[in-house]
């Protein structure tokens, strides 16, 4: 395998970064002075330059507006919005949009994606499920109305709960299952009869949403059966997360190797001191891990190459590196930082509300690896 970047990519990453040059993560109240959210919308001003910057649509083939690169360009750029804590649904839009592109109907994508490649059209996906412990697709059904092979509508019931951005998303991908068991993926207008929001707020102060669905009817063609697309959608999503817990990661560890170079005790740098060293290489060898097992998930989603495991592995891998190595960054951080990192007039505490966040979207890293052994029990390693 080859990680060096191609172009276009690092294209991507330079447009991104002047994107986000100008994003401050103080820019909205505090989640730890803020009850409740943070703040009601997305930053709207920031959406539009990405969408100026041709950058909601990187993923999407030329016909709809987008520059045809694979997710891997999505993954680099995601890395640079964690960096500023861009409070936009970067994440969420352009995987529903790869997912539509890739297995919706042709009319649908030709009505949609140009949208959203404009940022006209926000997207966001429901894959909590009801806990957020057990799969998304089971905690909502989908019947089909009329004739089961080739239904006029579908009517789905159930309840997804901390869905990002949902109450100023235009559409929700909502994962529910048949009664064969066959998992689909629903487009969900948040308006229509019978969806119910009930807010949330997430560890980051964020906006979430328990989308509850009754009897709510949605159009043959806003339903997508096609085999593989909640998974696909799914990976994108966790792989995506695995970006910004790494991007945050090493704007986090940067603030802290700033800071312990300029603070001193006993007429030096605290950053020479043993102690201090030992810890802030240890984090810097979780980076690392982190940006390798993301590359590597990140390869194999987006080229499809075989392996002694499926890609779900290589993700498993990326998950158990980035939910822990988030966690044990920040602490570090907080810990060397010393009073001066829960101070809330400096951003550092962002951060950690952030990470915080990301390790529990992720799950624990116990989960993931008894998930990874699993496989390996299914697919023994010659």
């Amino acid at each position: 395998m080859d990680f060096t970047f191609t172009e276009e990519q690092q294209a991507a990453v330079e447009a991104a970064r002047a994107v986000f040059s100008g994003v401050a993560p103080d820019s909205v109240p505090s989640p730890a002075l803020t009850p409740g959210a943070v703040a009601e919308d997305i930053d709207r001003r920031l959406w539009g330059e990405l969408a100026g910057s041709d950058l909601l649509g990187l993923t999407l083939s030329e016909e709809y507006g987008g520059a045809g690169l694979d997710p891997v360009a999505l993954f680099l750029v995601l890395r640079e919005s964690a960096e500023v804590l861009a409070r936009v649904p970067l994440l969420e839009s352009c995987a529903v949009a790869m997912t539509v592109e890739r297995y919706g109907e042709s009319g649908l994508a030709a009505e949609l994606l140009p949208r959203a490649a404009r940022g006209e059209l926000v997207l966001t996906a429901a894959a909590n499920g009801r806990t957020g412990h057990d799969p998304a697709e089971l905690a909502v059904t989908a019947r089909p109305e009329g004739s089961e092979a080739a239904p006029s509508g579908w009517v789905l019931d159930g309840v997804q709960s901390a869905v990002p951005w949902a109450q100023v998303a235009d559409l929700i991908a909502v994962p529910a299952h048949t009664g064969e068991g066959r998992a689909v993926l629903a487009l969900v207008d948040p308006a229509r009869r019978g969806v119910t929001l009930a807010d949330q707020v997430s560890t980051s102060g964020e906006r979430l949403a328990e989308v509850r669905l009754d009897g709510v009817r949605v159009e043959a063609r806003d339903l997508i059966d096609a085999p593989g697309a909640w998974e696909w959608l799914r990976d994108l999503l966790t792989t995506g997360t695995c970006a910004l817990a790494l991007g945050l990661g090493e704007r986090v560890l940067a603030m802290t190797a700033e800071y312990t170079g300029k603070r001193e005790q006993f007429g030096f740098p605290v950053a020479t001191f043993q102690a201090v060293a030992v810890q802030a290489a240890d984090r810097y060898i979780d980076l690392r891990a982190m940006e390798v097992t993301l590359w590597q998930a990140a390869w194999r989603l987006s080229t499809g190459a075989g392996g002694p495991l499926p890609p779900a592995g290589d993700i498993a891998v990326a998950k158990i590196w980035a939910s822990d190595g988030v966690r044990r960054i920040v602490q570090t951080a907080q810990h060397l930082h010393g009073g001066f990192g829960a101070d809330t007039d400096y951003p550092l505490h962002r951060f950690h509300a952030w990470a915080k966040q990301i390790e529990l979207s992720l799950g624990p890293a116990a989960a993931h690896e008894e998930a990874l052994g699993d496989l390996l029990a299914a697919h023994p390693l010659a």
